[in-house]
């Protein structure tokens, strides 16, 4: 009796088995792929990553460049007609060399934006008039911004300039060359 008992036991625990073994088994392939797959990962490391962190490290930086861009293809305040918003010549002339001259991947225009909607359809007006008489198949987009560019007055930027080149020290040879022995100045 002992003995069926214990054969019966092993029959059912092989039938069992046989059933959740296809379940197991595809656990098992899993867990030793996810091994694999985290082995190669550990002796790679850290070369996957290093990718991402690159991007990571470079993105405030390309933000900065489209950033300082803008502000320099912007067409500010004193470059339109008070009124009007039509373009003064040098503001044709920013216009033109933001059109042709800027790298290609820069070429968009910034418009400030007027005291109102109708002088700020004007200024966009102007500059798609100026952009049309200079004759690109390509024109560049034309953008409305609140962003200011800084701009100091040309007498001011002169004056800084001039006291640099007064408190300039003059040109002078050194008394000694590198290796040590007398110069040309003695």
């Amino acid at each position: 009796m002992k003995r069926t008992t214990r054969s019966t036991r092993n029959l059912f625990a092989l039938l069992g088995i046989c059933l959740f073994a296809s379940n197991a088994s595809a656990d098992w392939h899993t867990f030793w792929h996810n091994v694999k797959v985290d082995t190669h990962r550990n002796n790679a490391w850290p070369d996957p990553f290093n990718e991402a962190d690159a991007m990571q490290v470079v993105a405030p930086f390309e933000k900065m460049k489209v950033n300082g861009w803008r502000v320099h293809n912007t067409i500010g305040h004193e470059l339109f007609r008070s009124g009007d918003g039509a373009l003064l010549a040098s503001g044709n002339k920013r216009v033109e060399w933001i059109a042709s001259q800027a790298p290609a991947i820069r070429r968009e225009i910034f418009v400030m934006r007027g005291r109102n909607d109708q002088e700020t359809q004007a200024r966009v007006d102007s500059v798609h008039q100026s952009l049309a008489n200079l004759g690109h198949t390509n024109p560049p987009q034309v953008w409305v911004t609140d962003i200011e560019p800084t701009a100091a007055s040309g007498a001011w930027a002169t004056q800084l300039n001039r006291m640099w080149l007064q408190e300039l020290p003059a040109p002078k040879l050194p008394d000694t060359s590198a290796s040590g022995k007398e110069g040309v100045a003695k």
